[in-house]
């Protein structure tokens, strides 16, 4: 099985338009992909971290990547293709209510 991180972006104005029973479905949803054993959580203030040729560390609050709507959350999925995965997380609150989620497999190194 492969394992792909999962990006939801989406913001409170598209949920609130979003159909009660729509959003309800999808936490059941993501209450179905925990028991799972995917691992979910909400986005919090992010940092960034520099450290050019091991010199000196710097840190930045705040996004390196800007998109318009604000990155809700992050989950860490097995799936058998990215196929699968996409299905997985189609029935999420961000893909179901006015946001989007992108799927990112995560290749291990060689050893």
């Amino acid at each position: 099985m492969a394992t792909f991180i999962t990006i939801g972006y989406g913001d409170s104005a598209g949920y609130e338009r979003t159909d009660g029973a729509v959003r309800d479905a999808a936490h059941e949803h993501d209450a179905r992909l925990r028991d799972g054993g995917a691992v979910m959580g909400i986005a919090g203030a992010p940092v960034q971290v520099r450290n050019h040729d091991g010199a000196a560390m710097r840190t930045t609050p705040g996004p390196f990547m800007h998109s318009d709507l604000p990155i809700a959350g992050f989950a860490v999925i097995e799936a058998d293709t990215i196929e699968e995965a996409v299905q997985l997380v189609s029935g999420t609150p961000c893909a179901v209510a006015q946001g989007v989620v992108e799927v990112w497999p995560l290749d291990q190194p060689a050893e």
